[in-house]
């Protein structure tokens, strides 16, 4: 029998609490509902008014991965959902997470969290701008970390401020806050910086998905600006070998990258890391931070 439990006044029941979700650390998916509680504050912070997309790894990292973008079935009555606009099939509606009963929810279905760059708000208009820089082998993160740097400056440049995260995967991801403009125009400027970097950067960077291109290089994905497409958000576990999570980093910790080590986080090193820094992406929330995307390039 599940066991069941209240959360801000909704029963929940929890299932398989015990069962290992990933056998090289040992980790259950009772300590990933654990991990999701005490990280909820950050959490939900940068899950608000967004729509969710899951990627669904229910038997862990090794067994069957699913994305979903809508509304599972089974989902409580209570849980937030949003109408999101779609190109080809019409509104469709998504999950919301919006409180600590529906993150636990979520948690429960052993999910990697994702969003896009707008809110429920205004979908289509972004407030904030990504890139995803992935590295092909035998570069590492490392080498994301040098090309990170290049756009920090570039960005600044521009009048912008940068805030970096581990993917949780391979990379890294630099998200900038801006004031509300339409994903394409974000796309178009993202597109031109990661178009400049390969310039700039040829031994390093490629703005090109082509696989061929791409060893002992960083891909700047800016696709991801587009208003289909979403992100890891941060303070997300990722569906990896082991529980490690998109973590927000500091600039000196981009700079003094010598290892792939360095920038590898586990569910375990989250809270001592928040206690030390706060969060570090807390920048991201007040929109004070934000400013105007320079023109179309």
């Amino acid at each position: 029998m599940s066991p069941i439990t209240m959360v801000e006044g909704r029963r929940l029941s929890l299932t398989n609490l015990d069962k290992v979700l990933y056998p090289q650390t040992g980790t259950t998916k009772g300590e990933v509902l654990h991990y999701c509680t005490t990280t909820a504050d950050a959490l939900l912070a940068h899950l608000a008014d967004r729509p969710l997309s899951f990627l669904r790894y229910p038997d862990g990292p090794d067994g069957q991965r699913f994305f979903t973008k809508n509304v599972p079935p089974g989902t409580p009555s209570w849980v937030k959902t949003c109408e999101v606009p779609h190109s080809t099939s019409g509104p469709t509606r998504q999950v919301v997470i919006d409180g600590l009963a529906a993150l636990v929810w979520a948690a429960n279905l052993v999910v990697e969290l994702h969003t896009p760059q707008w809110t429920c708000r205004a979908p289509g208009i972004a407030d904030r701008l990504v890139f995803d820089l992935d590295p092909g082998q035998p570069a590492t993160i490392v080498e994301c970390c040098l090309a990170a740097q290049w756009l920090h400056a570039r960005l600044a440049a521009d009048g912008l401020d940068v805030h970096a995260k581990t993917s949780g995967s391979k990379g890294l991801h630099l998200i900038v806050p801006i004031e509300p403009a339409p994903s394409e125009r974000v796309t178009a400027y993202a597109r031109h910086l990661a178009v400049e970097a390969a310039r700039a950067l040829p031994d390093l960077v490629v703005h090109k998905m082509t696989k061929s291109l791409r060893p002992g290089k960083v891909f700047i994905d800016f696709s991801q600006n587009s208003a289909a497409k979403t992100t890891a958000v941060a303070y997300t576990l990722r569906a990896r070998a082991t529980p490690t999570v998109s973590t927000p980093v500091t600039w000196d910790e981009v700079a003094d990258c010598t290892d792939p080590a360095q920038l590898t986080f586990l569910f375990s090193d989250i809270a001592p890391r928040c206690a030390a820094h706060g969060d570090l992406l807390a920048p991201l929330l007040d929109p004070a931070r934000a400013r105007p995307l320079p023109g179309a390039a």
